[in-house]
C-alpha cells in the first residue's frame, strides 16, 4: 500500500494525494483517458520512484529489443535470463578447459577432481533452473505471438519495430517477473496473437498491471480494475464490465452529494450568514474525508484527509465521432477482379486470385496473421498499389477515407491541426472557417488548447483525432481502416464503434480489437469476414463470432499442450 503520493509531468498534475495498493497474484487493468498519467504511473513503479519492496522484481515492457545478430529465440532466452546464461557459460568454460587437458600429463589430480565437482554442482543448478526446457518454453511463447520456426531463427535486426516489440513481450513472459507491467501490449499484435495472449495471461500466477484500451482483453484477463479519474486511483473488483457498474454507481453518488451541497450552500447564501457558509464547507470536507477513510478501513479521519475538496460535479469525459451520410452510388462501388500482387524485392510474398467487392452498406473485417497481406489488400483497394495481374473497378467520383497504421506520415508536423485541415479542405461553410474546423476537431475529442498547437507537440492519440477529423471532412463513401484503435482510449473506441455502426457507406476494417469488429460486423446480411492467409483471400462462411470461436479452440489446445 502506497499512501498519499502526487505526480506531475511537464507541469501538468496527473495524480493528487492518490493511494495505490497492489496485491500479489492479482491481475489489474489500469483505465483512464489518453494523457492522464497511466503510462507515467507504470514507469514510476518500474523505476521504483513509487516504493516497491526490494524482494519484488519488476519488469515494464515498453521498448522494442535492440536489433542485432542474436536470433529471436536467443534474444528471448539469453537476454531474458542472465543467471541461466552465466551458469551455462561456466559449464562451457570448464568443459573447454577439460578437453584442452586431455592427452597432457595430469599432475594436478586435485584440480581435476575440483573441476568435476564444480561441473556436477553447475549441472544440478541448471536442472533446478529448468535449463533443458528453456528453449522449448521460449519457442512456445514466440509461436503464440506469431513467430514461425523460421522467424525464431532470424536475427532480431531483420525484424520491424512491431515484431521487436513482440520479442520484448516474449522475453517478459519467459522471465515471469513478480510484478509484470504491460503498456498497451496488444497494439503490435494481430487478432490471433491477442487471443493467445489473453489465454496465456489468464493463467498468470504472479502480479500483473496492464494498461489497455481493448475492452474484451480487459474483460478476459483482469480480476481487478484501477480507474484513474479526477487525479485519484479508484479500485473496483472484477473485470472491465464489472468496473463500469461500479463507476456508474460512483458517478451517481458524487453528483448526488454535489447537488445536496449546492442546495445547502444556496440556502446559506440567501441568509447572508458567512459563518454558516464556512461551517457548511468544513462539514462537507469532513464528510468527504470520512468517506475516503472507510475505503481504507481506518477508524478515524486524520488531518491530511480533512484537506480534501468540497463536493464537486463528476468530471465526465465524452467523445462523439461522426462520419457524414454519403451520397448513394449504384453498385458495385469497388471491385478487385482476379487480382494478383507481389513485391519485386520479396519472393516469399504473393497474393493470388483475389476476387472481392464492396457496396454501400457493406461492412468487412479483414482477418489473418501479421505479414499475410491484410495491409497490402487495403492498399490495393485504396489504389496505393497497382495489381500485377487482374482488374480494379471503381465508381467514378468515389471518395475513400483512409486510416493507416502509419497515419503520422500524412501529417505536416509544423502546422497546427486547424491549419492542416483548412489547407486540405478550405471550403468550410457557416461560421468562420477556423471556427468550423475547430468545431469538428472538438467533436472528435481533441481539446481546444491543442487546436492551435503544432501537430508535432500532440500525442499519438491526439494526432489520430486530427486524421479522423480529416477523413470526416472528405465525406467518404468507403472507409478503409487499418488498426484504427491503436492510439485511442476506451471512450474514443466506443465513439468510433457507434459512428461506424451508423455509417451507411462501405467499411473495411483491419483490427485486433474483437469488440470493435463485433460491433462493426454484427449484421449478418451486410457483413463479411475476409480471411487473408497462405497467399489467398477467402470469404469465411459464418459470423465473426464463429471465426473467433474457431481460433479460441486452436489456441486453448496450444496453451494446454
Amino acid at each position: 500500500m502506497i499512501d498519499k503520493f502526487s505526480v506531475s509531468a511537464r507541469g501538468k498534475e496527473l495524480l493528487k494525494n492518490a493511494s495505490v495498493k497492489i496485491s500479489h497474484g492479482k491481475r489489474y487493468g489500469l483505465l483512464g483517458p489518453n494523457g492522464m498519467g497511466k503510462s507515467t504511473l507504470l514507469k514510476l513503479l518500474a523505476w521504483r520512484k513509487i516504493p516497491v519492496p526490494k524482494n519484488i522484481d519488476v519488469l515494464l515492457v515498453e521498448q522494442e529489443v535492440v536489433g542485432d545478430d542474436k536470433t529471436a529465440l536467443e534474444a528471448t532466452v539469453v537476454s531474458a535470463n542472465v543467471e541461466l546464461v552465466k551458469v551455462r557459460q561456466e559449464v562451457a568454460d570448464l568443459q573447454n578447459a577439460a578437453s584442452c587437458e586431455e592427452g597432457a600429463d595430469k599432475d594436478d589430480t586435485n584440480a581435476e577432481e575440483d573441476a568435476g565437482e564444480k561441473l556436477a554442482e553447475l549441472y544440478e543448478q541448471l536442472q533446478l533452473m529448468g535449463s533443458d526446457a528453456a528453449e522449448s518454453q521460449a519457442s512456445k511463447i514466440l509461436a503464440g505471438l506469431g513467430f514461425t520456426k523460421d522467424m525464431q531463427g532470424r536475427p532480431t535486426k531483420s525484424f520491424s519495430g512491431g515484431w521487436r516489440m513482440r520479442i520484448s513481450l516474449a522475453r517478459a513472459l519467459f522471465v515471469q517477473p513478480t510484478l509484470l507491467l504491460l503498456d498497451e501490449p496488444t497494439n503490435h499484435l494481430d487478432l490471433r496473437a491477442v487471443l493467445w495472449l489473453e489465454e496465456y495471461l489468464c493463467r498468470w500466477k504472479k502480479t500483473l498491471v496492464v494498461v489497455s484500451h481493448n475492452r474484451d482483453f480487459l474483460n478476459t484477463v483482469c480480476s481487478e480494475i484501477i480507474d484513474l479519474h479526477d487525479f485519484k486511483l479508484h479500485f473496483y473488483r472484477g473485470n472491465y464490465d464489472a468496473s463500469e457498474r461500479g463507476i456508474e454507481h460512483r458517478r451517481s453518488e458524487v453528483n448526488k452529494n454535489y447537488e445536496i451541497y449546492q442546495n445547502q450552500l444556496k440556502a446559506a447564501k440567501r441568509t447572508g450568514n458567512k459563518a454558516q457558509q464556512d461551517k457548511l464547507k468544513d462539514r462537507a470536507k469532513f464528510a468527504a474525508a470520512k468517506e475516503a477513510s472507510k475505503s481504507k478501513s481506518k477508524g478515524k479521519v486524520d488531518e491530511d484527509e480533512a484537506q480534501v475538496e468540497v463536493p464537486h460535479k463528476w468530471r465526465d469525459y465524452s467523445v462523439k465521432f461522426h462520419f457524414p451520410e454519403p451520397t448513394e452510388f449504384t453498385p458495385p462501388l469497388l471491385q478487385l477482379i482476379e487480382v494478383s500482387f507481389s513485391y519485386p524485392n520479396r519472393k516469399d510474398f504473393r497474393l493470388s486470385d483475389v476476387d472481392v467487392g464492396i457496396d454501400m452498406g457493406t461492412h468487412v473485417a479483414i482477418v489473418g496473421p501479421n505479414g499475410a497481406g491484410k495491409s497490402t489488400l487495403l492498399n490495393l483497394l485504396a489504389g496505393d498499389l497497382v495489381p500485377s495481374e487482374g482488374e480494379v473497378r471503381r465508381s467514378q467520383k468515389l471518395r475513400i477515407g483512409r486510416y493507416s497504421q502509419h497515419f503520422v506520415d500524412l501529417l505536416t508536423m509544423d502546422e497546427t491541426p486547424v491549419q492542416y485541415l483548412l489547407r486540405l479542405h478550405p471550403d468550410q461553410e457557416g461560421l468562420s472557417k477556423q471556427e468550423a474546423a475547430r468545431a469538428k476537431l472538438g467533436k472528435f475529442g481533441l481539446p481546444s488548447h491543442n487546436h492551435l498547437s503544432p501537430i508535432v507537440k500532440l500525442s499519438g492519440g491526439q494526432k489520430a483525432r486530427v486524421v479522423f477529423t480529416l477523413i470526416s471532412m472528405s465525406k467518404p463513401h468507403i472507409l478503409l481502416l487499418d488498426e484504427p484503435t491503436n492510439h485511442l482510449d476506451m471512450e474514443s473506441i466506443k465513439a468510433l464503434a457507434d459512428a461506424l455502426d451508423k455509417f451507411t457507406g462501405g467499411v473495411v476494417l483491419v483490427s485486433h480489437d474483437s469488440r470493435l469488429i463485433s460491433r462493426v460486423c454484427k449484421d449478418e446480411e451486410r457483413s463479411q469476414i475476409w480471411v487473408v492467409e497462405d497467399g489467398t483471400v477467402r470469404n469465411f462462411p459464418g459470423t465473426f463470432e464463429d471465426y473467433k470461436e474457431d481460433l479460441l479452440k486452436e489456441i486453448k489446445a496450444e496453451v494446454d499442450d
